[in-house]
């Protein structure tokens, strides 16, 4: 998968495209550094986004905006691994 455009929209908000899913519109949203996937415009063109496809378009986004590190270190990843 690749982050094909990004914009910002409002306050703390970025809007992007990938390359898997062209028509749907996601919408990230920041928080303590790093962007999360906050909603999104599904189209019904596309396939349906999994849970991993979402965390991976969060990784392209923050990598490209410089935030990965921030990202890598959320506090969601540890809770995960904890389960």
């Amino acid at each position: 998968m690749n982050l094909l455009r990004w914009s910002y929209s409002k306050r703390n908000h970025i809007r992007a495209s990938f390359d898997s899913y062209p028509n749907t519109l996601v919408i990230f949203r920041r928080i303590r550094g790093y962007y999360f996937a906050y909603t999104m415009d599904w189209s019904p063109d596309d396939p349906t986004v999994s849970k991993e496809d979402l965390e991976n378009m969060e990784l392209l986004l923050n990598r490209e905006l410089g935030s990965e590190v921030e990202y890598l270190a959320r506090r969601s990843i540890f809770q995960e691994k904890d389960e």
